[in-house]
């Protein structure tokens, strides 16, 4: 279990660092663009694709991240109306529907990007299938995050309507 723990360990810090590495990439490429249009009176080609694609990217991860972190919107007052069985299985049930959407974003991601290895982003001159990649990466995230999910109690976060009796 220990080394499943380090393996775990591993990919989230994998995914943060991607993450930030990206976020600062994206950022340096619109500063440039900004700076070349403001000064220099041109914009390259490249960077709006590039700048679209790493936006793809880190979206899609901070989708996967959402999940570790139990971060999406939850429908948690509704949840507070039942018993703790009824609770436990709908928290059960979101669990697997997570690893279900993970599962379903690696295959027919893997299928379209490959589909799309033909096509070339005009800008980039590389093939679409690197924006489209980040669909089965993240739901490699995405269904780890959800098998970790299903050993960690609760999902729905508590909510207090914040009314004082």
């Amino acid at each position: 279990m220990k080394a499943l723990i380090k393996v775990k360990r591993v990919i989230d810090q994998v995914m943060l660092v991607l993450s930030v590495t990206l976020i600062g990439i994206i950022v340096l490429t619109i500063l440039f663009q900004i700076f070349t249009r403001t000064f220099l009176n041109f914009t390259p080609a490249w960077s709006e694709e590039l700048a679209r694609v790493l936006f793809v990217w880190i979206s899609f991860f901070g989708i996967a991240y959402g999940f570790k972190e139990k971060l999406h919107i939850a429908v948690g007052i509704f949840i507070k109306k039942f018993n703790e069985k009824i609770k436990r299985l709908i928290d059960n049930i979101a669990k697997v529907l997570i690893i279900i959407l993970g599962v379903i974003l690696m295959y027919f991601g893997t299928e379209f990007m490959l589909l799309m290895n033909y096509s070339t982003m005009a800008g980039l001159g590389i093939s679409s299938s690197f924006l489209y990649a980040a669909i089965p990466v993240s739901g490699f995230f995405i269904t780890i995050n959800g098998i970790e999910l299903l050993f960690i109690e609760g999902l729905h976060p508590e909510y207090d309507d914040g009314v004082e009796g």
